[in-house]
């Protein structure tokens, strides 16, 4: 058997060179994406490398004469169960080869799917979404071919539909909560009192509910006032509590409420002793519905370690703020379907009551490819 090495800029390069050097019945042992030292370590590129190789012996007779029995050749098995071992391992290899390239994984597909690759990358999706979405618009790039050609907005539109039909499962509708207490939680700077007071707002506005506040966020002075001002605008009344007695008088005061909304104190999420702070104060064991609130312009490392922090409370949905703020909203997309977390609203602004909506799958692929059109909560 003969194996030789061969590199080049592309697959399809490195295919011409096996069929000219091989011919076609060579197959392909392994294949992988090495860097070039460049000139002084400098102007580094990646190529190809593949191995391939191809059974050089004449064909050997299937049966030799003796003694007037035909008697099958032990080299020849051996041979024929090889190549046809390697002729299998040639179609897995080629099926998976482009995810061992990189970033040229997807130079053989069609432009127009490219830029659509190009595009969601630079939105920061992950490769594990982008893997699994770059097939399926091939596969119907190839049975639109015999129709008639797509347009980018044809391609848009399915990859969008793709990427929805994933979300959904992770969808968490929002009709009214069955629960009377709804707490905030999340780290500093996220924009949980506002996202507080555009929720209540919601409910007292557009559901006729009777809310009020009880705010656990005695860290800051500022923030007391600030839930104050959005309390007295709205006419809710609003209580501080600095420990769970506090918290437990105010839940009393509030008893003949529909809904009680609780603000938190925003602090480093690093810290595990602020989450344990938390449950000191606040009583987990009422009827409590817990929101972890997240910006979309944290870094998706950011998130990961802010919701395992968070999970001890028992995180029953994510709200993600600042969508305004960043076009890279592909750590959002990542981390919701690692974590296969239900999100309940995403916000795009700081005015209250307006900034504020479902996030249906719909809403949330239509920010990632750009679309601006939200939808006010009604």
């Amino acid at each position: 058997m003969k194996v030789m090495k061969f590199t080049g800029s592309n697959m399809q390069e490195v295919m011409e060179q096996i069929r000219s050097k091989l011919g076609s019945d060579a197959v392909i042992l392994n294949s992988k994406t090495v860097e070039n030292s460049g000139y002084f370590g400098l102007f580094k590129k990646k190529s190809l490398e593949v191995l391939a190789a191809i059974d050089e012996r004449p064909p050997a007779p299937e049966t030799i004469p003796s003694g007037g029995y035909t008697v099958k050749r032990e080299d020849s098995i051996e041979s024929e169960r090889i190549l046809k071992e390697l002729k299998q391992m040639q179609g897995l290899l080629q099926e998976n080869m482009f995810r061992n390239q990189s970033p040229d994984k997807y130079e053989w597909y069609p432009k127009e799917l490219k830029i659509i690759y190009s595009r969601l990358q630079e939105r920061g999706l992950g490769s594990g979404l982008l893997d699994d979405l770059m097939p399926l618009l091939l596969k119907e790039w190839k049975c639109s071919l015999a129709n008639a050609e797509w347009a980018e907005e044809d391609i848009e539109q399915l990859a969008k539909k793709i990427m929805i039909e994933r979300l959904q499962v992770f969808s968490a509708p929002r009709g009214e909560s069955n629960r009377k207490y709804i707490a905030i939680v999340g780290p500093t700077g996220v924009g949980k009192t506002t996202t507080i007071a555009k929720i209540a707002a919601e409910y007292m506005l557009n559901k006729q509910r009777k809310v009020a506040f009880i705010t656990t966020d005695t860290y800051r002075i500022a923030a007391i006032e600030q839930l104050r001002t959005y309390a007295q605008i709205l006419g809710i009344p609003l209580e501080v509590a600095y420990n769970l007695e506090d918290f437990v008088q105010a839940s009393k005061r509030f008893a003949h409420y529909d809904h009680v909304f609780i603000d938190t104190a925003g602090r480093n999420f690093r810290d595990s002793v602020y989450v344990e702070e938390l449950m000191k104060i606040i009583d987990f064991d009422l009827n409590l519905e817990t929101f972890l609130v997240l910006a979309a312009t944290a870094k998706e490392e950011d998130m990961n370690k802010i919701y395992e922090q968070f999970d001890l409370m028992n995180i029953n949905g994510l709200i993600f703020t600042k969508t305004d703020e960043t076009e890279s909203l592909g750590g959002m997309i990542n981390f919701i379907m690692n974590y296969s977390a239900p999100v309940a609203y995403i916000t795009n602004g700081q005015d209250v009551p307006d900034d504020i909506q479902a996030a249906t799958p719909e809403n949330i692929i239509n920010m990632v490819f750009g679309g601006r059109e939200h939808v006010r909560s009604s």
